[in-house]
């Protein structure tokens, strides 16, 4: 086993990442903990408010939060769900559609910059670790604490 701690690593890139996203949001009025639940939309535009919480693993709280700021912000509208009165549909807005581009771009640019100096080959082999990582960790959270 490695002497040090991986978790440490993962965590320093983390924060990192953060302040990077975190700056190159500000101007259009999204932030870090908004950024995620675009992306999910981008993925699958018109989920129920729920099945976003829990295909990104957040809780109805923050969803409904950051669902708000991105409402207010005009790049997402909620609308009552048809099959359930009782819930909303989340969709993004012309604005949250045409800012696609720019969020990926930005993701982009960060890990660009993380990758720096390394081969395709080291990036590659380090994504696959990471994936195996994260799928561990998962596993052991639904299998032991839930």
């Amino acid at each position: 086993m490695a002497k040090e701690s991986i978790g440490r690593w993962i965590s320093l890139l983390y924060r990192y990442s953060q302040i990077y996203v975190s700056k190159k949001l500000e101007p259009y009025n999204i932030g870090t903990g908004q950024f995620l639940f675009l992306l999910a939309l981008y993925h699958q535009d018109g989920l129920p408010q729920e099945k976003l919480a829990h295909y990104l693993n957040m809780d109805k709280g923050t969803t409904a939060r950051a669902i708000d700021k991105l409402e207010k912000a005009g790049y997402v509208i909620r609308k009552t769900n048809e099959q359930d009165r009782r819930s909303n549909k989340v969709f993004l807005t012309e604005q949250g559609l045409s800012f696609k581009p720019t969020l990926y771009s930005i993701l982009q640019e960060w890990t660009e910059i993380i990758c720096k100096g390394l081969t395709e080959e080291e990036v590659e082999r380090t994504l696959h670790t990471l994936i195996r990582m994260a799928e561990n960790a998962a596993d052991y959270i639904h299998q032991k604490c839930k």
